[in-house]
């Protein structure tokens, strides 16, 4: 249960994000935002990490495979292209596809047990449960 509502709190966070980032884009510009955007993810990260972990980051130099400390690479990209995505299409259209998207993908990380995670078997419930996702995509935004 716990579980769910950190994910619900996340998506509402995300979406927040995404409509601060592209206001701050509008009077600055995408990359001076995306700059401040994790920027100040880096203080707020380093802040907690000093009130409340303290682990060294020498521990870094252990992670394994080393690829998957590309995470900050991709933070930038995806600040990036929600800010562009939601000033082109609009925070609930962009948030939608954003979330298609990632629900896509996550998938199909699963069913090919990619990336250390555990392979899970094809499940037709799973994709009429994506099929429908992106049924109330088009229907969200249809026009009469």
């Amino acid at each position: 249960m716990i579980g769910i509502f950190i994910a619900l709190i996340s998506g509402a966070l995300m979406s927040l994000q995404g409509v601060f980032n592209t206001e701050v884009t509008k009077q600055s510009s995408v990359w001076v935002s995306a700059s401040w955007v994790q920027f100040s993810a880096l203080l707020t990260c380093l802040v907690i990490w000093a009130a409340f972990d303290r682990s060294s980051f020498s521990l870094l130099l252990k992670v394994s495979p080393k690829y998957v400390m590309l995470g900050g690479l991709f933070g930038a990209f995806i600040t990036y292209t929600v800010i562009q995505s939601m000033s082109t299409l609009g925070p609930a259209k962009a948030t939608m596809l954003i979330v298609i998207a990632q629900l896509t993908i996550s998938w199909l990380v699963e069913l090919l047990g990619m990336f250390g995670v555990e392979k899970a078997p094809f499940s037709m419930r799973k994709l009429l449960g994506l099929l429908i996702a992106v049924a109330g995509v088009v229907i969200f935004e249809w026009e009469s």
